[in-house]
């Protein structure tokens, strides 16, 4: 796919962060911005690069009255040999393209995609950051774009992925977060949009998120919406769980996020020759294990994130700490093997890194 250049002027372009310890997520954005557009005549087409600022809709876009869109999120380095990468991207655009598909969108190449999301963190380069522990966050993302109103799949679509540079997404960074375990509100069910990375799935959550914010917790943990007692994932994570030292998360049943870190973790613990399970696993299960002294860690698992540890639960007004509160040696390894082959500290030999 040929990607049209309309760049920003040496001296028009935003100057960048000075204090890299200050970045926080989701807040900065670089110079330019990748577009594809999509009509049903001429398939994806248009591919440009040009320079970032807002997006001329009409006020009865799609998108804006029936959510059919999807995203995706992905990161690009600098590795220690001083080479911009990715992690996994083609990976990421593979689950963008399940997404789309549930949600009525059109194919798309994927492969096309991620080389021109590759030419965007060439042109951008300079933004990527340079210190351990930050990266240049990029934001994939399809809507739709008919100007219609009436319930119905659109017809028309734009394309466009955004970056910027960030820290760590929690505040507390790779120490230990606290989690409220949640039963009134349902996330997603099988059958619905748990599976996919859409607004609407996130939406839902927000509720939940801010009432267990105001009572200090970091995320929410979501139940099955049948049962109210199978675990299914953290808000903006995978969940896995470390029982007499056997590796377990929920299975892809349908309601939660396939995701890429998950698939990374399952990976790099089988290579080790842990052992691992991927079933479904209760809240009263967790809780005799814990009770037990066999419930020997908690860890999150996203691209966002990495791998994020969780210290304490809060169920039904019980207080349960994970691990004394600490992260765990579990935890401790996967972080810094995953970091490790992204910067180029250890052999890649799952093929996970794109040099740019």
């Amino acid at each position: 796919m040929d990607v049209d250049k309309r760049l920003l002027p040496a001296d028009k372009r935003k100057p960048k962060p000075t204090d890299e310890n200050a970045l926080g997520f989701g807040n900065i954005f670089s110079d330019h911005i990748l577009k594809i557009d999509y009509t049903p005549a001429q398939g994806w087409h248009n591919a440009r690069i040009e320079p970032y600022g807002p997006l001329s809709l009409d006020p009865a876009a799609m998108v804006l009255h029936y959510g059919q869109e999807v995203f995706e999120g992905m990161k690009a380095y600098i590795s220690t040999s001083g080479e911009a990468c990715m992690f996994r991207a083609v990976n990421n655009y593979e689950r963008m393209l399940n997404s789309a598909r549930r949600l009525c969108i059109p194919d798309f190449p994927v492969n096309d995609f991620a080389d021109a999301t590759y030419e965007l963190i060439r042109v951008d380069r300079k933004w990527i950051p340079q210190k351990e522990g930050t990266s240049l966050y990029v934001r994939p993302t399809i809507i739709a774009v008919d100007p219609h109103l009436g319930v119905r799949s659109s017809h028309d679509y734009l394309f466009y992925v955004i970056a910027g540079p960030v820290g760590a997404y929690y505040p507390e960074g790779f120490n230990p977060v606290k989690i409220y375990v949640e039963e009134n509100y349902v996330r997603a069910s099988r059958g619905g949009l748990g599976y996919c990375k859409t607004s609407a799935n996130y939406a839902a959550s927000l509720l939940a998120a801010e009432e267990a914010h105001a009572k200090g917790f970091t995320q929410v943990l979501w139940l099955d919406g049948y049962d109210k007692q199978t675990i299914e994932e953290v808000g903006t994570m995978n969940i896995f769980f470390v029982i007499d030292n056997t590796v377990i998360t929920p299975p892809l049943n349908g309601s939660i996020l396939p995701g890429v870190t998950r698939d990374s973790v399952l990976t790099l613990c089988r290579h080790w020759n842990m052992k691992v399970e991927e079933r479904n696993i209760t809240v009263d299960e967790m809780l005799q294990a814990q009770k037990a002294g066999h419930l020997n860690e908690m860890f999150g698992t996203g691209t966002a994130a990495v791998i994020s540890p969780v210290g304490e639960l809060v169920y039904r007004d019980q207080r349960i700490i994970v691990s004394n509160g600490r992260t765990g040696p579990i935890s401790l390894k996967l972080y810094e093997e995953l970091v490790s082959i992204q910067l180029g500290k250890k052999p890649d030999p799952f093929g996970w890194v794109v040099k740019l």
